[in-house]
């Protein structure tokens, strides 16, 4: 297939394999400003150090938008087996964790599917919750955290315990609601206690706990950074290209986020250095805030732009796409738009998967909610899997490989380029009612459903 982009290509690639840019733009994200977690000074160093790099690659308007959020800071958690023996199991709060003591019965909901919680419905009130990260395979998707903590929740339950699938990489960390404050405590342990408490109830029958959280939910203010490169033509219309770039408060989020907000980064910079003149629209470039506390700054972000967003035409969203995973086209439900992704990669001359996938736990949810059209770069074909060391403290630099840095660099440079340059692809805004059916029916909403249960529940 010809490529009428050929030329831009080839120079935004050459550049982008023959630097380290991206690599030396991660390193300083995760050496020097750690976990970047909400409400800490490293997270506004990380959004001025981005907001820097736009404007030092030509970008125009590069600000920080600040917004209000529930801020969260992380105390001390005890977890202790009171009977039938005595002891301590190491253990982690969860963002958004309340300070409370409770003493209840443990209980096991295995993986966490609809099915097990139906199986034991009349046996979790009152008692603590212990609940794998892995998911059912039998179930066909992903069960993340907040589902099963949600549905203790409305279950009855006092306590909620997460364990990682994971061995040798200790607990797992994840919030437990969005910008606001949980109603019952949660925690995370390693694997290996979690089978440790998983053989105390097989073989000594009821085992009883004390669990014990000192966390502190507060006020805070965070900041979305924006910046653009304007199109010649039609300025007003664009093209989002966003990830998050806070981690969570016990590692450096190399993967997860880092990995991908640095390829942000990078396809602004080729962008901007090669691509300026044939840009028929704007690509606005976003690094979303407190992201791993509820989307909030994405949230923020679709609130404070709301008379942009007919003008925009598609959200491409890069959450952790640095890592090794396939660098294709996760469409959220918009079939319409799979041929032109398939052109569009046929064109780069790249054998990338397009398909068709939606889930409501990254930064184009928000965007999913208001009917703008989006998709994530990922491999659509993958199944439901464990995080590995994500959300742990081993997700490190040396875990991300500058191959899969440049690979997903110019792929997402490429599609920007594309996206911003052809004025025919034009999806309209999904309407009100489009956007209720596929929130009552897709089965990848299942969880934002149980979101939606739990909130009125709260509120009634």
């Amino acid at each position: 297939m010809q490529n009428p982009y050929l030329s831009l290509d080839q120079q935004m690639v050459g550049d982008i394999y023959t630097s380290r840019e991206v690599m030396d733009n991660l390193t300083v994200l995760c050496d020097d400003f750690g976990a970047r977690f909400s409400g800490t000074p490293e997270e506004r160093q990380a959004a001025e150090f981005i907001c820097d790099r736009f404007q030092h690659y030509g970008l125009r308007g590069a600000r920080l938008e600040s917004y209000p959020y529930a801020g969260w800071s992380r105390g001390e958690a005890k977890l202790k087996i009171s009977s039938p023996v005595d002891r301590s199991i190491p253990c982690i709060s969860l963002p958004y964790c309340p300070a409370a003591s409770v003493k209840a019965e443990l209980i096991s909901i295995g993986f966490g599917a609809p099915d097990d919680f139906e199986r034991l419905s009349s046996q979790i009130e009152g008692k603590i919750v212990l609940a794998s990260s892995a998911s059912s395979p039998d179930l066909g998707r992903w069960v993340h955290r907040k589902e099963k903590y949600e549905r203790s929740v409305l279950a009855g339950a006092k306590a909620f315990i997460f364990v990682s699938e994971h061995p040798g990489v200790g607990p797992e960390t994840g919030s437990l609601q969005n910008d606001q404050p949980a109603p019952i405590a949660g925690i995370s342990i390693c694997k290996e206690d979690g089978a440790f408490l998983e053989r105390m109830m097989t073989r000594k029958g009821t085992v009883q706990l004390y669990l014990e959280t000192t966390d502190i939910n507060t006020s805070r203010t965070s900041w979305n950074v924006v910046a653009d490169l304007p199109g010649i033509g039609n300025p007003e219309e664009q093209i989002v290209l966003g990830c998050h770039y806070d981690g969570h408060d016990i590692s450096q989020g190399a993967h997860d986020p880092a990995s991908g907000m640095v390829l942000v980064i990078e396809a602004a910079r080729v962008l901007a250095r090669y691509a300026k003149t044939a840009l028929k629209r704007t690509i606005r470039f976003v690094a979303f805030g407190t992201e791993e506390i509820g989307l909030t700054g994405a949230f923020q972000y679709v609130e404070a732009h709301q008379e942009e967003l007919d003008h925009l035409r598609f959200m491409y969203n890069l959450d952790a796409a640095g890592g090794g995973s396939r660098k294709g086209t996760v469409l959220h439900q918009w079939k319409n738009l799979e041929p032109y992704f398939q052109n569009a990669y046929l064109e780069m001359a790249t054998d990338l998967p397009v398909g068709q996938k939606l889930h409501s736990y990254s930064d184009h949810f928000p965007f999913f909610l208001a009917g703008v059209p989006s998709g994530h770069m990922g491999d659509p074909g993958a199944g439901p899997g464990g995080r590995g060391f994500g959300h742990t403290r081993y997700d490190t630099l040396d875990k991300v490989e500058l191959s899969n840095l440049r690979a997903g660099s110019s792929v997402a440079a490429r599609m920007a380029l594309r996206l911003a340059a052809d004025l025919s692809f034009r999806p309209p805004r999904r309407s009100a009612e489009s956007i209720r059916e596929l929130v009552e029916t897709d089965p990848g909403l299942e969880g934002y459903r149980v979101a939606q249960k739990l909130a009125r529940q709260l509120t009634a």
